[in-house]
């Protein structure tokens, strides 16, 4: 009996990883509506874990369950898509300023976690490993919040992880002039930081935020990403 629960509960997390995996890389799109019979196919297993995972997805608020009909992959709105938007420009330009007023071995620090990050995004983009990239591009914003000092504020930036992923996945994943883009806006914003120019850094920042704003087409205040 405790084997079989065992099994169960293997089955359940597989089915919630794969599908979060597909919806917050845009396998998935918002809009779309998929059902519990084939991901249960794809998978291999029952449909029970399934269900299970569909009503987790549901409870975080990325599918709609449709009785007899499946589960609606739940879009983006411009407003969330701008809010996470605004609350990364001011999350990020705050860190960038602590991490460069602390000083140049402050900077070499976060500058080699920085170039860890970039480069496992590198790789993971060449073995087009979607869910990696979106967690190396994750981790790389996460290093100058951990390093700002202020662990309430790092905190809530990671509360933002699935919505950031997700909107990058929808905009960017199968379009290499965009992943390029995006990795090198961040070799920028790692090389101003490690240079201790702060007014580059924060630049970099706006710059990248705006072309994430471009390629997701939502309308944000334009002085807040002005360069």
């Amino acid at each position: 009996m405790a084997g079989k629960t065992t099994d169960s509960r293997t089955a359940k997390d597989r089915a919630l990883e794969y599908v979060k995996t597909q919806v917050l890389t845009g396998a998935f799109p918002g809009g779309e509506l998929i059902s519990e019979g084939d991901v249960a196919t794809a998978l291999g297993m029952s449909r029970t874990p399934v269900r299970e995972a569909f009503l987790r997805l549901e409870a975080e608020g990325l599918l709609r369950l449709y009785p007899q009909r499946g589960a609606l992959v739940v879009p983006v709105s411009p407003d969330e898509a701008r809010a996470v938007i605004e609350a990364r420009l001011l999350l990020e330009q705050f860190a960038a300023t602590k991490v460069v007023q602390r000083g140049p071995a402050a900077c070499a620090a976060v500058y080699e976690r920085l170039s860890g990050e970039l480069k496992r995004q590198s790789d993971a983009a060449a073995a087009t490993d979607w869910r990696e990239f979106l967690d190396a591009d994750r981790a790389f914003h996460d290093v100058t919040l951990e390093n700002s000092g202020n662990a309430i504020l790092s905190g809530f930036y990671s509360s933002l992880r699935d919505r950031q992923m997700r909107m990058i996945g929808e905009s960017a994943l199968g379009d290499p002039a965009r992943v390029t883009k995006i990795m090198d806006e961040h070799r920028a914003i790692g090389d101003a930081v490690r240079d201790g120019d702060l007014e580059r850094a924060l630049r970099a920042v706006r710059t990248h935020l705006a072309s994430t704003v471009r390629a997701i087409g939502i309308a944000v205040d334009p002085l807040l990403l002005e360069p």
